[in-house]
């Protein structure tokens, strides 16, 4: 009962302001609409993928499941805002980046990618894309990560994500709930991508999720699920030998730790297991300290069992591999959990990405 009117407390205090952001936001996508406030189309081909929501949507995921097709058809560079970077302006990930000089989802995309891709970021949009084709004139398709409310950029296609569990309908716009923008700003999309989804997901699911989404005709929707691989070492250096988690029994204990916007879904995966789970949770983006790493320590040792690790997400992994601050010992103990995206029904694989590719050729979209 006292949470209760603590909430209503809460929502009678905030809603003023969600109405004032809401208004401030509103008029600046009407300039951009009415063309007040101008914005530049590039010859090469842009893909901006983005939300509605502030975080935890699964754009990095998405940007590298892109990554995957596209780059064996177009020479592709992907240009984020490098969130939490310790520098400014333009950077092009090399060998010497880490997360602090570009940001920790642009470099856990270059460790993966960049072999064959360039990676860049740039707070500037506008300004990174001039930067990368000056830099390689032959990239053909950019890819911009978090990029849907960036409207200085006009993209050729425009791609929406939205969580199954939290999609945007059934949100308030900030600070009241976690709306960046008004749900009528989905109209700019092109493909709007429910993530995040149940494996178990029925017909019947699809055409409500669709309906309550309350899309154009023209756009289109699909169902992307998480995958998760076996075990990685966050120090290979340092891990001698492998763990698969089916081998783990009622006597062993993994520690979660998590640095991610919403791990519920990464906690609940492990649901499946026999071992214990105890949980170490630490704000989205975060940057570890040495006080952190000392406090995952002192938990880690305070473990009684048989057999016990330390288990991590895939962006958490980049940020713990560049920590000077992790311990030592610890490091053959530490592993991370690599996930990947796949459509829920594995035909629309091949439908989406022609779709894509298509709106990507064509002369006009």
């Amino acid at each position: 009962m006292a949470d209760t009117n603590k909430d209503k407390i809460l929502t009678y205090i905030l809603t003023p302001f969600s109405w004032i952001y809401g208004g401030v936001v509103g008029f600046r996508n009407y300039l951009f609409d009415k063309g007040v406030i101008k914005s530049e189309r590039f010859e090469v081909p842009v893909v901006s993928v983005g939300n509605l929501t502030v975080g935890g949507a699964g754009k990095t995921p998405h940007v590298e499941y892109l990554v995957d097709y596209l780059s064996a058809v177009y020479n592709v560079a992907v240009l984020s805002r490098g969130y939490k970077r310790k520098t400014k302006g333009f950077v092009l990930a090399s060998r010497k980046s880490t997360p602090d000089t570009i940001g920790d989802e642009p470099y856990q995309i270059y460790q993966k990618y960049g072999y064959r891709i360039k990676v860049a970021v740039c707070e500037n949009r506008t300004k990174g894309i001039k930067e990368l084709l000056n830099i390689d004139p032959s990239i053909n398709l950019i890819i911009l990560d978090d990029a849907f409310q960036h409207r200085f950029v006009k993209p050729k296609v425009s791609i929406l994500l939205t969580e199954y569990r939290r999609p945007y309908y059934k949100d308030k716009l900030l600070p009241l709930g976690r709306l960046r923008e008004s749900i009528n700003s989905k109209y700019r999309a092109h493909y709007v991508i429910v993530t995040k989804c149940p494996e178990s997901l029925q017909p019947l699911d699809y055409r409500l999720m669709i309906s309550d989404l309350g899309l154009l005709a023209f756009q289109k929707v699909f169902f992307t699920r998480y995958s998760y691989s076996g075990l990685m070492p966050v120090f290979p250096d340092d891990s001698p030998y492998s763990v698969q988690l089916a081998t783990l029994t009622e006597n062993d204990t993994v520690l979660l730790v998590t640095g991610i916007d919403n791990p519920r879904g990464f906690i609940r995966y492990f649901k499946q297991f026999n071992c214990k789970v105890k949980i170490c949770n630490f704000e989205d983006h975060h940057n570890f300290t040495r006080k952190d790493t000392e406090h995952i320590a002192k938990v880690f040792d305070k473990l009684k069992c048989s057999r016990k690790l330390i288990i991590t997400t895939e962006k958490d992994a980049a940020r713990l591999s560049c920590c000077p601050y992790f311990p030592h010992y610890l490091k053959s103990r530490t592993f991370y959990l690599p996930i990947s995206v796949h459509m829920i029904n594995r035909p629309e694989e091949g439908d989406f990405m022609q779709m894509l590719k298509k709106s990507i050729d064509a002369t006009e979209l």
